[in-house]
């Protein structure tokens, strides 16, 4: 087996004659943090979409440990421990915390779906949803309601829900979308723990987030790979100033490389 967990050959997506994904050779190696960044439609989505076989590609291959799973349904790529979270947060408002992660554990009886189990037998599933509560620092909240969790604590949830099938790559989709300072800085953390004998491939805009946990970057415009390499690499790549400093978040994305230590 490789040393990388996956990696996309000429990926290309068309929709009507526009192209979205153009001949995008991604490597992600096993065991890093890597981002996937560029300006808004950039293609990042998309190209979430292509690897979690939500789109169908126009060309190219997907392989996973060295699988080729570009004909994949979704629920397989799922089975094989390809999960993905979404930016708006995934979870069900009206269960507790305890009971959103006893969900994602259902397949481990082969009970996934079946929400009307007796509690009697959901139960069998309490010490590992704990424990992957106490992983994420919500083990205290594991009673609340979900609907009244604060914004980050929430996403926190999501990451745990997401654990809890047992993931060989997670895609993390814009985790800190949205968030405080505060929040940021705790979910960041989150990841950079959870991310300790994983494999994570994140969505991100925020240049703070990226350059402090991130391994190795990808940088797609306009649908084409643009750039790829460490943080330091990237962000000293003239192309990729001037692809953030003309986009239309151009200035932010601009003053977060600056902070992050683009000089």
């Amino acid at each position: 087996m490789s040393g990388f967990i996956l990696e996309t050959q000429s990926l290309t997506k068309q929709f009507r004659g526009f192209t979205a994904v153009s001949d995008v050779n991604l490597r992600v190696r096993r065991g890093h943090i890597h981002a996937l960044i560029g300006p808004n439609g950039a293609g990042k989505t998309t190209c979430f979409n292509l690897l979690t076989k939500f789109l169908a590609p126009t060309s190219g291959r997907i392989l996973f440990n060295d699988q080729d799973i570009t004909a994949a349904r979704p629920a397989h790529i799922a089975r094989l421990g390809v999960i993905r979270s979404f930016q708006m947060s995934a979870v069900f408002p009206h269960l507790t915390v305890l009971q959103n992660v006893r969900i994602g554990l259902q397949r481990q009886l082969g009970t996934s779906f079946h929400f009307w189990q007796s509690d009697r037998k959901l139960s069998a599933l309490d010490g590992r949803a704990m424990a992957l509560l106490a992983e994420v620092d919500l083990a205290g909240l594991a009673d609340t309601v979900t609907v009244d969790l604060p914004y980050g604590r929430k996403r926190a949830l999501e990451i745990a829900t997401t654990l809890a099938m047992e993931p060989a790559l997670m895609l993390l989709d814009e985790p800190t979308q949205g968030m405080g300072h505060e929040d940021v800085h705790r979910v960041t953390e989150l990841i950079r723990k959870v991310a300790a004998g994983r494999t994570v491939l994140m969505v991100e805009h925020n240049m703070k987030v990226v350059a402090g946990i991130c391994d190795r970057i990808s940088v797609l415009q306009r649908g084409c790979m643009l750039a790829e390499g460490t943080y330091a690499e990237v962000s000293r790549n003239p192309q990729v100033m001037q692809a953030y400093m003309g986009s239309e978040t151009g200035s932010e994305a601009g003053a977060g490389l600056q902070a992050a230590g683009v000089h």
